[in-house]
């Protein structure tokens, strides 16, 4: 697939530089990080979270773990993972679970970590299980 439409629509309408790294084909975040041989620090992955007005996206480093409790507790306001049908939906140009962290391009509102705002270089989801978009930050 390479990266999804709406994703390369976004970079090239914000002129972000960025480079697409293909790898073997990996079903989560942290397999991805491990079979490019980058820090799973460094990629992000993003959790679509439900909320009673829609949805919002959670933005992380590959090697953390959401919290929903403490999010919940951060954000003021109930949120809960999406469902796959949900996922689908908001993301109709990509394969299943492998959502994009770029919520601008999709309409979303995202909430980033801080621990991959600190990251220099950021890897992220291109839409399909074998393709990573590298930006420098």
């Amino acid at each position: 697939m390479a990266i999804a439409p709406t994703l390369q629509k976004y970079l090239s309408a914000e002129n972000i530089a960025y480079d697409v790294m293909e790898h073997q084909p990996a079903m989560s975040a942290m397999r991805t990080a491990e079979a490019c041989k980058i820090s799973g620090d460094c990629l992000a992955k993003a959790v679509l979270l439900r909320n009673g007005d829609g949805y919002v996206l959670a933005v992380l480093s590959a090697s953390h773990h959401i919290r929903l409790a403490d999010l919940q507790r951060l954000l003021g306001f109930d949120v809960d993972l999406a469902t796959e049908f949900e996922i689908g939906q908001v993301f109709q140009d990509c394969t299943r679970g492998a959502i994009p962290p770029v919520g601008a391009c999709y309409g979303l509102d995202a909430i980033v970590d801080h621990s991959i705002e600190e990251q220099p270089e950021v890897y992220l989801e291109g839409g399909d299980h074998a393709t990573l978009v590298h930006v420098n930050h």
